[in-house]
């Protein structure tokens, strides 16, 4: 029987999970925004908002949908999958109740706490930010300073690096949190391992390092994430396979834990000179790492989907022996000030001229608006480009000649990839482990 599968979402993650799943299946799709590129692959996308359960639930049943795929967070805490799930329609992702391992991130580290699950670090929570404020002055260190609830990656401020204590504590008085947790900063190096759950089965994928910051050389504020590149076997240069295999051993203490829960469960690690700690837990893929990691995934998505959905085994993942190199095109003055609205043109042409030799150049839209006239921005990242070869060198190449495609009023992280960047990420721990 041919499957049918929904798509919940209309980012560039959402198009990387299209563009693995649709071959397979009949597609469907539903998100805010109209995605190009997942209109492209689906046999329907329709304008419902991400968040509206009921309405996906009524269009799940209008196209007979017999598995759906749960993309943003936003969906995940509305209770999306719930609502799905009770409809009788199978939904890879989490119910709200588990999907707070990321919605909740008070929550999160006290799951952590009582549960014993390894990597996690000091920490304490306030619902008074005055009382937050005194717990930073008495401090003897650095802190980083979280919102409990969702924010798009943009919320973290973490002393000693992006702002000083007095600039903490003001962040803290001029915000309207309800909760903020303060742990202790953690100093090393970032990488994210993603795993595919159900069943109490966790089958994970390589590691990614994204790259938070909005400039070059790792400056300016935290974004949802400029680019991002994995390396042709599941660990990066900077780590070795035991680090590696610790990151794992914390996606499965945490999954023993969570014995109902299914979907994607993206655990973002340090690598620290004390060993791996935990960063966060996500309940879906990241974005970008999901570009990084569907595009050399050689198992079809949709045997994971069914296997999940009827109680078996998961299938052990096989993934292409290829390095790649994501880089994001963002519009003008983001984060901060983003400017929408704007016409531009992708010449979808350019990025597949991009690719040399064995390698692969591919093209991931995000938070475009596609309309009867053309292509809008709007106060999120644009479109991605993605570059697959043997090495990380020849991916990043690949990437930024594909970048031809970006156009005018799009601005990018070029040194994503670049071999400087990480040689120093290579010294860093290094230095770390003398």
């Amino acid at each position: 029987m041919s499957e049918t599968v929904l798509l919940v979402g209309g980012g560039g993650r959402e198009h990387a999970i299209a563009r693995a799943v649709a071959p397979d299946c009949d597609l469907y799709a539903c998100a805010s925004n109209r995605n190009p590129g997942i209109a492209a692959l689906a046999e329907e996308m329709r304008a419902i908002d991400e968040r509206e359960a009921e309405e996906i639930v009524a269009f799940a049943d209008d196209v007979d949908a017999t598995l759906a795929v749960i993309g943003p967070e936003s969906a995940l805490a509305a209770g999306v999958a719930d609502a799905l799930d009770d409809a009788g329609v199978y939904t890879f992702g989490p119910g709200a109740d588990e999907a707070r391992i990321e919605t909740d991130k008070a929550y999160q580290r006290r799951f952590m706490e009582s549960e014993g699950i390894p990597g996690c670090p000091d920490f304490e929570t306030f619902d008074d930010m005055d009382a937050a404020c005194d717990y930073i002055d008495a401090y003897d260190g650095d802190l980083a300073v979280k919102p409990a609830g969702l924010t798009g990656g943009k919320g973290v401020r973490v002393t000693g690096d992006q702002v000083t204590k007095e600039e903490a504590k003001a962040y803290l008085r001029e915000s309207d949190y309800e909760r903020v947790v303060l742990e202790e900063r953690l100093v090393g190096e970032e990488f994210t391992v993603q795993a595919f759950v159900a069943n109490g089965d966790v089958r994970t994928t390589p590691a990614v390092q994204d790259h938070k910051r909005a400039y070059e050389g790792d400056e300016g504020p935290n974004t949802g994430g400029m680019g991002s590149y994995s390396d042709a076997d599941p660990t990066l240069p900077f780590m070795d396979a035991s680090d590696y295999a610790e990151a794992v051993d914390v996606l499965e203490a945490t999954v023993d834990a969570l014995p109902d829960y299914k979907g994607i469960l993206y655990g973002q690690f340090m690598l620290t000179a004390e060993g791996v700690r935990v960063v966060e837990f996500n309940a879906r893929f990241g974005d970008p790492e999901a570009m990084n990691t569907l595009p050399v995934l050689e198992t079809p998505f949709l045997d994971v989907l069914t296997a999940a959905r009827d109680g078996d085994p998961l299938p052990d993942l096989s993934f292409a022996p290829r390095a790649t190199v994501c880089k994001y095109a963002v519009p003008a003055g983001y984060p901060t000030e983003p400017e929408s609205g704007a016409l531009i043109e992708v010449d979808e042409e350019s990025v597949a001229a991009a690719a040399e030799g064995d390698g692969d150049a591919l093209l991931f839209y995000a938070s475009v608006d596609a309309r009867e006239d053309g292509l809008y921005t709007t106060t999120s990242r644009a479109f991605a480009v993605v570059g697959i070869a043997a090495t990380i060198t020849d991916a990043e190449a690949i990437a930024e000649d594909a970048l031809a495609a970006a156009g005018d009023g799009l601005r990018i992280r070029h040194d994503i990839g670049k071999p400087d960047l990480v040689q120093q990420r290579i010294d860093h721990v290094e230095r770390l482990r003398e």
